[in-house]
């Protein structure tokens, strides 16, 4: 896929005193209009936020669109498809990420809105809006993982992490089994909190360096044991789901090796050997 339009994936707190990147992603889109969908929020007020919108890019001397899309059928409305498929910038904002996959996914809206973007329009979505473009995305309701848009593949948002619950993060380590999780530690790096490997994977779970931050974390982290198993297990946990349960291809998934079976095999046999691996 060729992607010429800038994408922005903001955590949350949209159109407020700190947001200068807007200024930028404005200029990159020629200046404006922008359409902004409040999909995320429909059940929250979206007038409000949509009036916040165009507070705010009034100040940056452009005018906001209503995109006008709420519910599932807007989806397919031919007039509020024709606004984004003529969009130079278009905005999700935030809300409930589980109510805007619902509205865009397989519509003609959603086909829109990649075509807008392909062919150079900028994109931005805030909280929901950035959750939702990536796959896997995060399910607000427990926090595990889910199957996302997928603009951007292995890459996930958590909106506002830093008020992420211990509840949510609990449920997303515990789809990774720990009789697996101590296997994969056993393969990938002997239990050295210090291992890196030749292609720069690091700590305990081997996790590369591009994960921290797409996991709203901070890459000095890799070391610190409890917050590389955090970031390893979560990567797993979502290659489990994605695979229905299928260790092989998770771990493949995981290894970066699926269809080559040689690294999935050294850990389940780790996992009979040493781990009482009884699945």
């Amino acid at each position: 896929m060729v992607v010429t339009g800038a994408l922005a994936l903001v955590g949350g707190g949209e159109w407020r005193d700190g947001c200068t990147f807007d200024a930028g992603l404005l200029a990159e889109s020629g200046g404006g209009p922008v359409v902004v969908l409040t999909t995320a929020a429909a059940y929250e007020n979206p007038g409000r936020l949509l009036a916040r919108a165009t507070e705010w890019f009034a100040g940056l001397g452009a005018e906001v669109v209503d995109g006008g899309v709420l519910t599932r059928g807007d989806g397919f409305d031919d007039a509020a498809i024709a606004r984004v498929a003529g969009a130079r910038f278009v905005y999700l904002a935030g809300g409930s990420p589980m109510h805007l996959r619902s509205v865009l996914k397989d519509s003609p809206l959603f086909t829109a809105l990649l075509d807008a973007w392909r062919d150079g329009a900028v994109l931005a979505g805030s909280g929901a809006g950035a959750d939702v473009c990536c796959d896997p995305m995060v399910d607000p309701r427990g926090g595990a993982f889910t199957l996302g848009l997928g603009l951007l593949q292995g890459v996930a948002v958590i909106p506002a992490h830093d008020t992420w619950s211990e509840d949510a993060a609990h449920r997303t380590l515990k789809m990774s089994p720990p009789e697996l999780v101590l296997a994969v530690m056993d393969v990938e790096s002997r239990f050295d909190r210090f291992a890196v490997s030749s292609a720069g994977a690091v700590g305990l779970m081997q996790v590369m360096p591009f994960w921290p931050t797409q996991l709203g974390m901070t890459n000095d982290q890799l070391v610190r044991i409890p917050e590389n198993v955090r970031m390893g297990t979560t990567i797993l946990g979502y290659y489990l789901r994605k695979e229905r349960g299928n260790y092989q291809r998770a771990l493949q998934r995981y290894n970066g090796s699926l269809g080559r079976p040689n690294y999935s095999d050294l850990v389940i046999d780790r996992l009979v050997s040493r781990w009482r691996y009884d699945h």
